[in-house]
């Protein structure tokens, strides 16, 4: 995984206390870890066209959160950055091995391929089953005053 969904994944539950109707600029977000704005932006955009976050230009513009964070899971903010594609690609190595046959899709029939598809299908269910409300109720449980310093150092 890219260090986008690191940084998308951050924005997002920073945006979660934002006051609502206020959006924050890249600049700001960027500013809040001391990312690079305009990879940022790239990040943010991707958000944009996945649905997770809107965008409005002006003086006032910014990005704000386009759902409710109960109904924007891990796996969305990943799939916006990554793509939907699965982690491992199996190459059928096996049909150039030994006793390897052209008639076969080893995609479906290697044993190696199989595991690596349960482990990936395990590692997406575990992020869709966490929402960004779910994180933000974590944080502010951990550290209560998150919220406001934040909002604090976005305004």
């Amino acid at each position: 995984m890219s260090e986008g969904v690191e940084w998308a994944l951050h924005c997002c539950l920073n945006l979660t206390w934002v006051e609502s109707g206020e959006a924050v600029t890249a600049a700001k977000l960027a500013g809040f870890y001391q990312l690079p704005t305009a990879y940022l932006n790239r990040q943010l955009q991707a958000l944009v066209r996945a649905g997770i976050v809107t965008s409005t230009s002006g003086p006032r513009g910014g990005f704000r959160l386009a759902r409710d964070p109960r109904h924007i899971t891990l796996l969305d903010v990943v799939t916006a950055i990554e793509g939907g594609q699965e982690a491992f690609r199996c190459q059928e190595i096996l049909r150039k091995g030994p006793g390897g046959r052209d008639d076969v899709d080893y995609r479906k029939h290697c044993l190696v391929s199989q595991a690596m598809r349960r482990a990936d299908l395990a590692w997406r269910r575990e992020l869709a089953a966490q929402t960004l409300a779910d994180i933000k109720l974590a944080v502010e449980d951990k550290r209560p005053g998150t919220p406001e310093l934040t909002r604090n150092r976005l305004a």
